[in-house]
């Protein structure tokens, strides 16, 4: 067995995390099969009610009887205060393959911390090779205002994703097409002598940088969330753009078609790869020189690029390798 103390969150790749719903199992071997850095069998959201236990059971058997090869397996139980939620944990948890739980609206550390808890003792009782992780949705106002503390709550805790619908719903801005932008949500700027401009912002900005700024403090993956229109092919690229600029690192896919696309904007760029290449070979002679700064095309390279450069490499070449635990 392994001390909390000595645990390390294990590096997974999740630039894509494709939703299946449990109720659609000729949709498993093909998402295995698939481009997808990381699978969730959903057994909340995309599932009616009536058929919540009949998707546990199909998860169950997924999880033992599917090649899911390298990809990262979570499940998105029911979240708890739900009357699935204890025996969708108890079922999946006991599965040798699965990755992560993945718990839907937690709104504080007490619901992480609880999980983490029944998760141990499980793995007391039934011993596991490789230690379960979590991920948590933060999809309501109350969660993303204890984000801070969720992020601090579990060694096990190894992402947050943010989950815009129910978080829009709460809200009751009446979005109807979550994750877009919305027309709604500008400013008009006036000049004398200028025609007016309408200037859009970005609604979601604060509650995604907020996740990512709790997430890289407490060393979690930072994850997006949906993008309801699948059909929008250019929407869906910009959205995983502006994620990326903000610090994430994946996002879900909730159509096969959005998996590529989140896979490719959430790789470095090779211009980017090219970049770290020649930072680094430029400052390793400047630091053989004694110099621990140089000026390239105008611009001021120090160390701080040095370590840029270096992390750059290290996820181009994770990616390349396709290395999961």
């Amino acid at each position: 067995m392994y001390g909390v103390s000595e645990y390390q969150r294990p590096f997974r790749l999740q630039r894509s995390e494709l939703a299946v719903p449990a109720t659609s199992e000729r949709f498993f071997a093909k998402a295995a099969q698939g481009p997808a850095d990381s699978i969730f069998l959903d057994l909340e959201d995309a599932v009616a009610p009536s058929r919540r236990i009949e998707a546990r059971a199909n998860a169950v058997r997924a999880l033992e009887e599917v090649n899911w090869g390298s990809k990262a397996v979570s499940v998105r139980v029911n979240g708890l205060g739900t009357p699935w939620a204890l025996s969708d944990i108890l079922a999946v948890a006991r599965c040798q393959r699965l990755d992560m739980i993945l718990l839907p609206k937690v709104e504080s550390s007490e619901d992480v911390v609880f999980l983490d808890r029944l998760l141990s003792c499980i793995e007391s009782e039934h011993s596991r090779e490789r230690r379960l992780g979590i991920e948590v949705l933060i999809e309501t106002t109350k969660g993303l205002a204890n984000v801070e503390s969720i992020a601090a709550a579990s060694r096990r805790l190894e992402g947050m994703i943010f989950g815009v619908g129910d978080y829009s719903i709460e809200l009751e801005n009446f979005d109807t097409e979550f994750g877009a932008s919305s027309p709604d949500y500008a400013v008009l700027a006036r000049e004398r002598g200028v025609t007016p401009a309408l200037h859009w912002n970005d609604q979601w900005h604060f509650a995604l940088a907020r996740i990512a700024n709790a997430c890289r403090a407490h060393g979690l993956r930072p994850i997006d969330g949906p993008f309801a229109n699948y059909s929008d092919s250019e929407g869906y690229i910009a959205s995983c753009r502006r994620a990326r600029a903000l610090g994430f690192e994946g996002k879900w896919a909730i159509h096969p078609s959005q998996v590529e696309p989140a896979n490719r904007e959430f790789s470095p760029r090779e211009a980017q790869i090219a970049w770290a290449r020649d930072i680094s070979s430029k400052m390793e002679a400047a630091a053989h020189k004694g110099v621990g700064a140089i000026g390239l095309e105008g611009v001021l390279i120090d160390r701080a690029h040095v370590t840029l450069a270096q992390k750059i490499l290290r996820r181009a070449e994770r990616i390349t390798q396709g290395r999961q635990p």
